[in-house]
């Protein structure tokens, strides 16, 4: 059953790209779907991964890596993010850079609606579109981190 629903899910999401003319790529062993999405500024890589084990899919979208040199102040810059985001989250790894925005939904209860996908990847490319130019910026030293906090405060 769980193997079933998780398949379902996994053709939901796919059926609802490709009816809004997206382009993507699949990995059907995985259960996994990316595509690239051109945002206002910056492109958007993004990767939806069915996880049978867990009845979970994860929309992520990533952001432009922060160099070592930026990377405490980018940390800071992920906890003021995630501080003003409604639903979702963004990811740190300050191991490596990486920063990556995330949203999750537990299908247990049955395949998501249009809908409710719509709404997912819309959260996903929207708050990712938000601020990924805002992550570039302060990693390349052309925004402060008083500059993005006192971006952050102002749009909030």
């Amino acid at each position: 059953m769980a193997k079933e629903l998780a398949q379902q899910v996994y053709q939901a999401f796919q059926a609802h790209l490709t009816k809004n003319d997206f382009k993507y790529d699949t990995f059907d062993d995985d259960l996994v779907i990316s595509l690239t999405v051109n945002g206002d500024d910056l492109p958007i890589k993004t990767i939806i991964r069915v996880m049978e084990n867990r009845d979970l899919v994860q929309v992520l979208c990533y952001c432009p890596k922060i160099p070592e040199d930026k990377r405490v102040e980018a940390a800071t810059a992920v906890a003021v993010a995630n501080y003003g985001v409604v639903n979702g989250s963004f990811d740190y790894d300050i191991s490596d850079g990486e920063i990556r925005f995330r949203v999750v939904h537990n299908y247990s209860t049955g395949v998501p609606s249009d809908e409710l996908i719509r709404y997912l990847l819309g959260i996903s490319f929207n708050t990712t579109d938000k601020y990924n130019d805002l992550f570039f910026m302060l990693g390349k030293g052309m925004m402060t981190l008083e500059q993005f906090i006192e971006k952050e405060n102002a749009d909030n």
